[in-house]
């Protein structure tokens, strides 16, 4: 059976009380209880701690001994405690954060510097992975999903919601014409994904009343290479609010079919695992982000 440390608190404060009556009064315990703390700590550790008299107590050499090691042992104890403390008030330590590029380069990114002003000692690790990841396996505490979720073992924080457009280049609509229906929008260049396929389902109602389901002539991996490649002029693509904003303001990227488009809206996650209490660091960078982003023209 092991020492505890309520049990080394005990013998602590009798000794610096000066009797069992008056470590009781301190430890807000009754005499008893500190006494069978001594008791069972003296049986613990199989050896004589104290020498009782009538009207003192006498430490034996072993509780000389103990009384050093114990004192050490509650004083590591208590700063723990008061560091954790501390970091619950002034968030600090290592944040891995995990998102799809596109979403790191166009909303992450731009709010990294007044983040770090703020929160100076939280050192900020930014990841990028187009696919879900294992948060363990990848040793990362938040990451951001965009579309449904369906792992219920995370907790998910809403953040908000970004809608979809199909969007070309003006250059790329002055060379192969507009499109001014479905039928028409067939015979161009529609660029989309490689997986999940469910990301080549555009805004626009097909003949059935579903939604238009697109076969690329051209797939990646990666939204950011789509926009970059709308921006060339190489074909249409479907793409989020969030990271098409600024191109949209700009005129490098206009709405295609916009009377026809339907409003479809990717929710935005942020999940990590379900614990009894949030460390302070990743509430600070997800109340950050979810302030900035009820403020972002895309979210509204």
């Amino acid at each position: 059976m092991k020492t505890t440390l309520d049990e080394m608190q005990a013998f602590i404060a009798v000794i610096d009380a000066g009797s069992i009556t008056a470590a009781a009064e301190q430890l807000d315990q009754t005499t008893s209880g500190v006494s069978r703390a001594l008791a069972r700590l003296e049986e613990k550790l199989g050896t004589t701690l104290l020498t009782r008299t009538t009207r003192r107590l006498h430490l034996t050499e072993e509780g000389e001994a103990f009384l050093e090691q114990s004192r050490a042992i509650v004083a590591s104890v208590e700063a723990a405690e008061e560091q954790i403390a501390a970091r619950r008030e002034r968030p600090s330590g290592r944040l891995r954060v995990d998102a799809a590029m596109p979403f790191v380069l166009h909303v992450i990114a731009p709010l990294v510097a007044g983040y770090r002003a703020r929160y100076p000692e939280v050192a900020l690790e930014l990841n990028s992975s187009e696919r879900y990841i294992d948060l363990l396996e990848r040793r990362t505490d938040v990451a951001i999903r965009i579309g449904p979720l369906a792992d219920s073992t995370l907790h998910a924080r809403p953040l908000a919601h970004s809608r979809l457009r199909v969007l070309a280049s003006p250059v790329y609509l002055q060379q192969h014409g507009v499109p001014k229906n479905l039928a028409r929008l067939r015979e161009h260049s529609l660029l989309g994904f490689n997986e999940p396929d469910s990301l080549n389902h555009w805004p626009l109602r097909d003949e059935d009343g579903t939604l238009l389901h697109v076969r690329p002539v051209l797939a990646v991996s990666s939204g950011e290479t789509l926009r970059r490649l709308a921006l060339e002029g190489v074909g249409i693509v479907c793409l989020s609010d969030f990271m098409t904003e600024r191109d949209r303001e700009a005129g490098t990227l206009v709405e295609v079919l916009p009377k026809q488009t339907v409003e479809v809206r990717q929710p935005i996650h942020a999940v990590y695992y379900r614990n009894t209490a949030v460390s302070a660091r990743i509430t600070s960078f997800l109340d950050y982000l979810a302030q900035a982003m009820v403020n972002a023209p895309f979210a509204r």
